[in-house]
């Protein structure tokens, strides 16, 4: 096949000759000062570089030229997104699965899961205690089973979610993380009112995907690597990308990455809305240490700092599958979301719906183990702003009218203030005494960073609502 990022077939698009010459071309480039230099001067426009030259960067083994594109990657970083880091909890709906895949323990020949699917009421039950942790945003997640997950039921689940309003908590966006699918599929999805559609593509070494996958319909690589294609053709503007970091070659992998966010700039005019970038994580019936392809920390920094430098508009996520050293160090480099406070099994928030003793649904180890409230505190402790906000969807900037706005820098004037309101929502209604001092602290400083003295004007206005009880303001 021949490569071409306009095309929808995902042997194009993720050309695998196209991979190998570019790693090829890293190689023989890594000591290329010259180039180096061109590729982080052209980085430093803001407008994102292809994957061959990130390829390149990947195999620099320069300390002076690797620090400057740290210091790039955090410059970049808080061009687009300030200090800024919203908050978000994943939400595991079942464990059934039919697939196979090696790395995860949902797999269907696990016997020793505990399965479960929640009932509405369960749900609610979940969402009431995310809610009472101060959470406004969700990421649903779910095994494929056609029989025990189909469409109807994340649906009803999404429907349920959205109803519940305890004291002041609401769920103001869902993003779905669920098996590829088809078009009709993601209309409905989208007349749901979800946020983004996540799919991790695991790998997008074809060979190795089909090893990793042996049975089910995840087997079908290109299909699954197709998803967002027929997600984008189904309405869903906001789509999220990520690879199983450790399943393969990280090199590999990163250049595939980077090709899909092209693919999706090239044929639909906009990129992917977020990157993730998780690690393989030990888990019940999964030993990370059968995976030859682990990644240290240092290879793992130099990976974010990358995607960062070649797709700056985009939003990177990582989860509690991280440390916190490792997190405060992604956060630096261009990390902008991050799980907090979260729960990787079924039923894992309220105490009602925990597993019986004895038995596990966790679907990988969670490594930062630390509370919401913890969280918060910690990044206000280095002068993050913890952000709830979910205005850009509610307030319809998603797709193309979200990316213009991001890369031309205007959002600044939107997400600024919604941070600050949010976070002060969060410290009247569920913080503790010292993460509300802190907080109101923060919030001060923040206030005089503002440029526009009528919009400062406005959030002052609406804090002060907000400490009146008041709640959902944005622009």
């Amino acid at each position: 096949m021949k490569y071409d990022p306009k095309s929808s077939i995902a042997g194009e698009f993720i050309n695998h000759e196209e991979i190998l010459a570019t790693l090829d071309y890293a190689k023989e480039n890594k000591n290329n000062k010259e180039l180096i230099e061109a590729i982080l001067e052209k980085a430093d426009k803001a407008k994102g570089i292809t994957h061959r030259e990130a390829a390149v960067l990947l195999e620099c083994d320069d300390d002076e030229l690797n620090e400057k594109m740290y210091r790039l990657a955090e410059d970049l970083k808080k061009r687009f997104y300030g200090n800024r880091i919203v908050l978000v909890a994943p939400l595991y709906l079942s464990n059934y699965c039919v697939n196979g895949c090696v790395y995860c323990p949902y797999h269907a020949k696990n016997k020793e899961i505990a399965r479960k699917k929640l009932t509405q009421e369960e749900i609610k039950q979940e969402v009431i205690a995310l809610q009472d942790m101060g959470h406004k945003r969700l990421a649903l997640e779910a095994g494929e089973d056609p029989k025990n997950n189909p469409i109807e039921y994340i649906l009803e689940c999404i429907k349920t979610i959205y109803s519940i309003k305890h004291k002041n908590g609401a769920i103001r966006r869902v993003n779905v993380n669920i098996a590829a699918t088809t078009v009709e599929n993601y209309r409905k999805l989208k007349e749901a009112e979800i946020g983004t559609y996540i799919l991790f593509q695991e790998t997008y070494n074809k060979e190795n995907y089909e090893k990793l996958h042996p049975t089910g319909p995840k087997h079908n690589y290109d299909y699954h690597t197709e998803a967002m294609d027929r997600a984008m053709e189904g309405g869903i503007d906001d789509v999220g990308l990520g690879v199983l970091y450790g399943l393969g070659t990280y090199k590999y992998e990163l250049v595939g990455q980077i090709m899909h966010a092209e693919h999706l700039e090239a044929k639909f005019g906009v990129g992917p809305h977020t990157i993730s970038v998780p690690r393989l994580r030990p888990a019940d019936d999964v030993d990370p240490s059968q995976f030859p392809d682990a990644l240290s920390d240092e290879i793992f920094a130099k990976i974010i700092a990358i995607i960062r430098i070649a797709v700056p508009y985009t939003g990177m996520i990582i989860s509690g599958r991280e440390s916190a050293e490792a997190r405060k160090m992604a956060l630096h480099l261009g990390v902008s979301q991050m799980g907090a406070g979260s729960k990787t099994s079924v039923g894992g928030y309220d105490e009602h719906n925990k597993d019986e003793e004895g038995t596990t649904s966790e679907q990988f180890d969670v490594s930062d183990n630390r509370t919401l409230d913890e969280v918060i505190n910690w990044l206000i402790d280095m002068e993050y702003i913890p952000s709830f906000c979910t205005a850009c969807y509610r307030a319809g900037r998603t797709g193309d009218r979200f990316m213009e706005l991001c890369k031309s820098g205007q959002i600044q004037n939107c997400c600024q203030p919604n941070a600050v309101m949010t976070l002060k929502e969060y410290l009247e209604d569920y913080a503790s005494d010292d993460t509300k001092q802190k907080g109101d602290k923060l919030i001060k400083e923040e206030l005089k960073k503002l440029p526009s003295e009528k919009v400062r004007a406005i959030v002052e206005e609406k804090l002060a609502k907000i400490e009146q009880g008041e709640r959902d303001f944005r622009f």
